[in-house]
Order: structure tokens, then sequence, then C-alpha cells
């Protein structure tokens, strides 16, 4: 590797982390108003929403989508065990176990 490509590397490893991490910052020195820390609440399950949604679905051109039965299947025990415990590790982990059974047994 030349010194080139690790630079180049470097730089784009900085420019990726920065503007994570300068929010993050700069909200430290300030305090948000009550209505923007409530809005920015929601921002992280609206994000897993648009996730699991999307691969939910199966989208084919000039048709209407499809669900994609491994994540329907997967979907029904997870959702269960989030309504029960509302611990996400076990969610994640409901979630991974099912996925991987429903994967082994239908290839």
């Amino acid at each position: 590797m030349t010194t080139y490509s690790l630079l180049i590397i470097l730089g784009c490893g900085l420019v990726t982390w920065l503007p994570r991490v300068i929010p993050f910052i700069l909200v430290r020195k300030f305090q948000l108003p009550n209505v923007v820390t409530q809005f920015l609440s929601y921002v992280p399950l609206c994000i897993l929403t648009a996730l699991f949604v999307q691969n939910l679905f199966v989208a084919k051109e000039g048709h209407f989508p499809d669900f994609n039965m491994e994540y329907c299947l997967a979907t029904i025990p997870t959702a269960i065990v989030a309504f029960l415990t509302k611990n996400l590790m076990c969610i994640v982990v409901t979630g991974m176990c099912f996925m991987a059974l429903i994967r082994y047994f239908m290839i």
C-alpha cells in the first residue's frame, strides 16, 4: 500500500467521522428546546420503521409489492417478544434466531 492510498483512506475516514461527531459536540454546549428534543426522540423509531418496511416488501417494476415471506415469518415471533419483553436485546436475538431457522429450513 502506498502512502497516497493510506492518506486517501484516512481522509475518507475523517470526512465520514466528522459529520457524525460534530453535532454531538455542539449539542453538549447548548440546551435544545423541549420541542426539538421531543421531535428528535422519534427519529430512531422512524428510521427503524423505514428500514423494516423496506425489507418486508419486494418491489417489482410495474407490479404491486410482494411480501418477503422470510421476513414476514420472522416478524411474527419477534413482534410477540417485543410486545411481551420490551427488551431490545431479546428482540434482536429473537429476530436473528428465527431468521436463521427460517433460512436453514426453507432453503
